[in-house]
C-alpha cells in the first residue's frame, strides 16, 4: 500500500476540516477526490506532501510512500516530495526561462549533475506528454493546456512513486481538460498511481477509477455508487 490513512483527523489552522479519514491508494490506481469548494479536497491533498501537518494524536495510521507522517521530521519532507509528482491548477512554471530551463532547474535542485543525463531525462518526459517541440518555448508562448502538459512532464522528472494533482483542469476548457486527465489516466496504468481532485464529474465516466467524496466533514468512498450511476 503506497498510501494508507486510518481514522485521520485533518485540520486547517485550528478548524477540523475532515474527521476520521480512511483513505488507501496502491500502485496502478487512478483515484478521484470530489466535493464542493471548501469541502476539504485540497487540504487532504496537502497532507500527503506535508504542506498541512497531521498530529500523531489525530491519526491511527498516516503512511505515505513508506513514511509515517505523524513522526516525519521537517528535514525529511523534501525527500518525500521528491518521490511524489505534484501538479497544481495554476501550473507554477517559472516565467523568466524557457521550458528546458524550467525542467533543468528542477533536476539541478534535486541533485542531478550530469548534462547528458539531464538532457535525456528532459527529452523523455517531454516526449511522454507530447511536447518535444516546445522545449525552447517560454511559458507565455504556450496555451493553458500546453502549460499543464509541461507541469505533468515536470512532475514525472524524478520517476515519482505517486502523482498528486490538485484541480489540474480547473483553468482549462472541457476538451483540453479531457485530454489532460486522459494523459494522467495513461500514466496511472504504467504503475504510477494518480490521486486527482476535480469538480468535473463527467471525467469519472470517461476515465473510471476509485472515487472519494469530501462531504460534511467526512471522506466517503463513492466508487460503487458512481460506477452504478454511470452504468444506468
Amino acid at each position: 500500500m503506497l498510501l494508507e490513512y486510518n481514522k485521520v483527523n485533518i485540520y486547517q489552522a485550528d478548524e477540523m476540516i475532515l474527521e476520521g479519514v480512511d483513505f488507501q491508494v496502491d500502485a496502478d490506481q487512478f483515484v478521484y477526490i470530489i466535493g464542493k469548494v471548501g469541502s476539504g479536497k485540497s487540504t487532504l491533498l496537502k497532507t500527503l506532501y506535508c504542506e498541512v501537518d497531521i498530529d500523531k494524536d489525530d491519526a491511527e495510521t498516516a503512511n505515505v510512500l513508506g513514511r509515517d507522517l505523524t513522526t516525519l521530521k521537517r528535514k525529511d519532507v523534501p525527500a518525500l516530495r521528491r518521490d511524489m509528482g505534484i501538479i497544481f491548477q495554476d501550473f507554477q512554471l517559472l516565467h523568466d526561462r524557457n521550458i528546458y530551463k524550467n525542467l533543468e532547474f528542477v533536476l539541478h535542485s534535486t541533485g542531478w549533475k550530469d548534462k547528458k543525463e539531464i538532457d535525456d531525462r528532459i527529452d523523455n518526459v517531454l516526449a511522454a506528454v507530447g511536447m518535444e517541440d516546445k522545449k525552447f518555448k517560454c511559458p507565455h508562448e504556450l496555451s493553458g493546456g500546453e502549460q499543464q502538459r509541461i507541469a505533468i512532464a515536470r512532475a514525472l522528472l524524478n520517476h515519482p512513486k505517486m502523482i498528486v494533482a490538485d484541480e489540474p483542469t480547473g483553468n482549462l476548457d472541457p476538451d483540453t481538460a479531457e485530454k489532460i486527465v486522459g494523459l494522467l489516466y495513461e500514466i496511472s496504468h504504467t504503475g504510477t498511481p494518480v490521486v486527482i481532485s476535480t469538480h468535473n464529474h463527467g471525467l469519472i465516466e470517461r476515465f473510471p477509477g476509485r472515487v472519494y467524496k469530501c462531504e460534511e466533514g467526512k471522506l466517503i468512498e463513492m466508487t460503487d455508487k458512481t460506477n452504478k450511476d454511470n452504468n444506468k
